[in-house]
């Protein structure tokens, strides 16, 4: 694709030539990230993850299991104290 010039608008946006929005498959609502590299704009997609929420429940849950009985305390710290 040959070079284009964008113009910046008084809000700071640039509009994204319709060929290059097509051939990188920008869509509107697209999350791109904006960085400076080497004194030159960078723009890149951004990585979506899907995001798990865990309920209060399953937090309890993994919190007990992870509790060391007090027997078990004695021994790492004992064993800690010997090296």
């Amino acid at each position: 694709m040959p070079k284009q010039t964008l113009i910046v608008s008084d809000r700071g946006q640039i509009t994204l030539p319709k060929k290059l929005r097509d051939r990188l498959a920008i869509k509107p609502g697209t999350a791109l990230i904006a960085e400076e590299k080497d004194g030159q704009l960078v723009l890149r997609p951004a990585m979506v993850t899907a995001v798990r929420i865990y309920g209060d429940e399953e937090i309890q849950s993994w919190l007990q299991e992870d509790r060391i009985t007090p027997n078990e305390r004695k021994r790492i710290l004992k064993k800690a104290t010997r090296r």
